[in-house]
């Protein structure tokens, strides 16, 4: 016992360390420009070097590195500012899907929403219940970054528990599990139409489905579940003393629902949020059939903006979906409850919520200039392309081999964030070189899968560290990336270590990938 609470005292220590350093570090949006410097400076240093690999989709060809310092680089730098900004990936997720979230919060369903699931969830349970549905929250795309942090940070807070936690638990199931699910989600298709084309290299009639990996990712569900849990119960939340968890709680406004025991439902919000309930179902149902009947609506499939890959259409439209579904049930809600009495008190709501947008606008604007850039440079497929050869030439054994993927990929995700585009750089080199070697498609782009995922809630370049950083912010306004990190990086190290052992275990056993 006493050595268990020598090594809980060394690794709180060593994250409150992290902290420490981490918070030091310039404001975020600061750190997004120095960024920007170095990815400038790489820029020209690789250009007048000749850094170049062979274009693995076309070997006559070479990915080179482009000098944004020259007079060309500067030019377009200048001129695509505005579309850089405007580009920037989850800018319009988060604005407009907080149109809508903006009402629902400021009715108050939000707050009725979590009054409920505190009722209904034993509080033994309510850390995996976070991870699981953050976990699950990847069949919206990228919506769980947005919705989930702050509901989170609000029911722990209810029931007087820190609020960071809560961001940090639910911020892994969406972060770190995002490859994991119960249902296909629109990342399914995309990522084996570029393996089906790698594949191909080998064996013309290659086939890879949307459904290979899908029996490993499902039982991957329950296990990074168990992972959440387990971290979010022995490393993360013991950091946190009595009086810092309250301070959190009152700083984030919810200081009369955790101290004086106020999570019973009222005669009002039992009205509004069955009225909500029923907007929901109405509104989801709607556009169930949308998607499901052929011609109408949101049927079929089509091709995504910029790329050949064909994708659902319902995918495309999931943005303004989310607008709907919490737009409506919060209207409903707060015309039931007396929180909306005119069109006004819509349209109030909806301003209220965009004006405290303003810190995450201006992290936006330098982060989507510095994302464009590293990916303008060439950097981003020469460091790609890098590391695939770099996992070719350890020749290893399957399981060491898959473990290798899975290492070079995690830290491959902290400089370059999409999946799909390190896969698409990546898949023409490692599916045919490991094909060679007797390993199928699938379980290259398993690993590839689980690689991606481990490093996600840290990655720098991700697009969604803001918003959890902002999140975060509301609860404890002193908090910068270290804090950030320091509550994320446990996580990702067991991540790392159990889901890797996991799927090694998994083909030792022969069990099928997926269908």
């Amino acid at each position: 016992m006493q050595q268990q609470q020598v090594q809980k005292g060394l690794i709180a220590r060593t994250l409150g360390l992290v902290e420490r350093v981490g918070n030091r570090l310039p404001d975020p949006a600061t750190l997004f420009v120095l960024l920007g410097i170095v990815v400038l400076a790489m820029s020209a240093i690789g250009s007048m070097a000749g850094w170049s690999v062979a274009d693995p989709r076309d070997p006559t060809k070479s990915l080179v590195v482009t000098n944004l310092l020259s007079s060309d680089g500067i030019r377009w730098m200048l001129t695509s500012a505005l579309k850089n900004f405007l580009d920037f990936p989850p800018l319009a997720i988060v604005l407009v899907a907080m149109l809508g979230i903006g009402v629902a919060e400021r009715t108050g369903l939000f707050p009725a929403l979590i009054k409920l699931l505190v009722t209904i969830t034993p509080s033994k349970l309510l850390t995996p219940a976070l991870v699981f549905i953050g976990v699950c929250s990847n069949i919206a795309s990228d919506a769980g970054y947005v919705v989930l942090p702050p509901l989170a940070a609000g029911m722990f807070a209810m029931v007087g528990r820190s609020p960071l936690v809560a961001i940090a638990a639910v911020t892994f199931g969406v972060a770190g599990g995002f490859s994991a699910n119960l249902l296909i989600s629109s990342l399914d298709p995309l990522l084996s139409s570029l393996t089906q084309s790698a594949a191909q290299v080998l064996d013309p009639a290659a086939i890879v489905t949307p459904t290979c990996n899908y029996w490993f990712m499902v039982a991957s569900t329950p296990f990074l579940t168990l992972v959440g849990w387990f971290v979010t119960a022995r490393i993360v939340e013991p950091r946190f003393t009595r009086s810092e968890v309250e301070a959190q709680i009152a700083e984030g406004g919810n200081t009369r629902d955790a101290t004086q025991g106020n999570s019973q439902l009222d005669a009002k919000e039992r009205r509004g949020l069955f009225a909500a309930l029923a907007a929901l179902v109405v509104a989801g149902i709607l556009f169930f059939l949308m998607a499901r009947i052929d011609g109408w609506p949101l049927s079929g499939e089509m091709m995504r903006p910029g790329t050949t890959t064909l994708v659902p259409v319902w995918s495309e439209a999931i943005v303004p979906m989310i607008l709907v579904l919490f737009l409506l049930p919060g209207i409903a809600y707060g015309v039931l409850s007396g929180e909306i009495r005119s069109d006004r008190c819509v349209a109030k709501r909806m301003s209220d919520s965009m004006s405290s947008m303003g810190t995450y606008l201006v992290l936006a604007f330098f982060a989507g200039q510095t994302i464009a850039w590293f990916r303008q440079s060439g950097l981003t497929s020469v460091l790609g392309v890098t590391g695939g050869e770099a996992i070719n030439s350890l020749g290893f054994g399957e399981g060491s081999m898959v473990a290798a993927i899975v290492v070079v990929v995690a830290t491959l995700n902290l400089f370059v964030s999409s999946a799909s585009a390190k896969w698409a750089f990546l898949a023409p080199i490692l599916v045919p070189m490991l094909g060679t070697a007797g390993m199928s498609p699938e379980v290259v782009q398993c690993a590839y899968r689980v690689g991606d995922s481990c490093t996600n809630p840290i990655a720098p370049l991700s697009p969604y560290l803001v918003v959890i950083l902002i999140a975060i912010q509301r609860y404890q306004k002193s908090a910068g990336i270290g804090t950030l990190i320091a509550l994320l990086v446990p996580y990702c190290i067991a991540a790392l270590v159990l889901w890797t052992a996991f799927l090694v275990l998994w083909l030792e056993l022969g069990i099928p990938l997926g269908v």
